[in-house]
């Protein structure tokens, strides 16, 4: 039997970092990031926001998914159909609410026993075409991630990834590209109920799992990286970043931040403050109150934790085990 694939799944809520990050890990030599494998099914098939791959091309034209996409296909069913299929169990079965449930009871019954095993197919078919032997999947649905220890030939890790809610909030103000905008109370509700989520999968899987914010990549984003490949077994000599500075190249990444289609010299730059200039104060308040208390556990203090001395950094924090 071939060794397992292993898989660092990232969770949270959307606007996180959870992009620049997966693909600076998939600079490192036997690392992919394959964005957000969740929507591969509804993007192919015009159902999603957008039909790109990271490499620029149509995903049913991509060389990586254009092969990947068959597989765990029966025999003789349209694509269509199929695609149909795979949304229909994830909403049924591995929304984020259903997180608790998956954890308590795993495959527990045909769908997602049907699901675990086309996750488990298309890992290993990724892996394959790629010859990575880690895949950074950067999906942040929990249902989805919780039922990664039962996915045949997959070693599971995860990533709760959080970001300052106000910042998320300030992000989520206008529309970019492909991607729609959001009030800044919706946007926190959302914050809370996927990072509660994500929690919960961490306290599962403790010994598997680390836990970072993303204002601790931007101040420290070479401590960082060093620690996620360690924690997935990669040589942290492979670290891609040099002073601040990371060379992106092409990705095959599924939809994701639109800044996914950068490639060359980037700096990681330390500030992320817009909201200071941009939220209201109705708008200050509503995150606030919908965000409490677990802004007030991860250290989002009124000011935020850039430049504060009294938090620790990036290489601190990766791997600390959530309470």
């Amino acid at each position: 039997m071939s060794a397992p694939v292993t898989v660092l799944s990232v969770n949270g809520w959307c606007r996180n970092g959870s992009t620049i990050i997966g693909n600076v890990l998939g600079e490192a030599p036997g690392v992919v990031h394959v964005g957000e494998l969740h929507f591969l099914w509804k993007n192919s098939t015009g159902r999603g926001v957008n039909d790109r791959c990271g490499c620029g091309a149509a995903l049913t034209g991509c060389p990586l998914w254009s092969a990947v996409l068959p597989v765990g296909r029966p025999a003789g069913m349209p694509a269509d159909a199929h695609a149909a299929e795979v949304i229909r169990r994830q909403r049924a079965r591995l929304r984020t609410r259903h997180t608790w449930r998956v954890l308590r009871r795993g495959a527990y019954d045909a769908d997602t026993r049907a699901h675990a095993d086309l996750l488990g197919a298309v890992y290993r078919e990724v892996a394959a075409r790629t010859g990575a032997r880690v895949i950074v999947d950067s999906t942040k649905i929990p249902g989805e991630s919780a039922l990664l220890p039962h996915v045949p030939g997959v070693e599971a890790y995860w990533l709760h990834l959080v970001r300052d809610p106000r910042a998320v909030a300030h992000s989520w103000r206008e529309p970019k590209e492909y991607v729609y905008a959001m009030s800044a109370a919706r946007s926190t509700a959302y914050w809370n109920g996927f990072n509660r989520a994500s929690a919960a999968i961490n306290r599962r899987h403790p010994g598997r799992s680390a836990f970072l914010r993303y204002e601790d990549f931007t101040a420290d984003p070479a401590g960082t990286i060093r620690a996620l490949l360690k924690l997935v077994g990669v040589d942290p000599a492979a670290n891609p970043v040099r002073d601040r500075t990371v060379e992106l190249r092409g990705n095959h990444t599924v939809t994701g931040n639109p800044d996914r289609f950068r490639t060359g010299p980037t700096v990681i730059r330390d500030r992320d403050d817009g909201w200071r200039r941009t939220l209201t104060g109705r708008q200050r308040l509503a995150v606030a109150a919908l965000a409490w208390p677990l802004s007030t556990r991860y250290g989002y203090r009124s000011g935020g934790p850039a430049g504060d001395p009294a938090y620790p950094g990036a290489a601190a924090r990766v791997g600390e085990t959530e309470r």
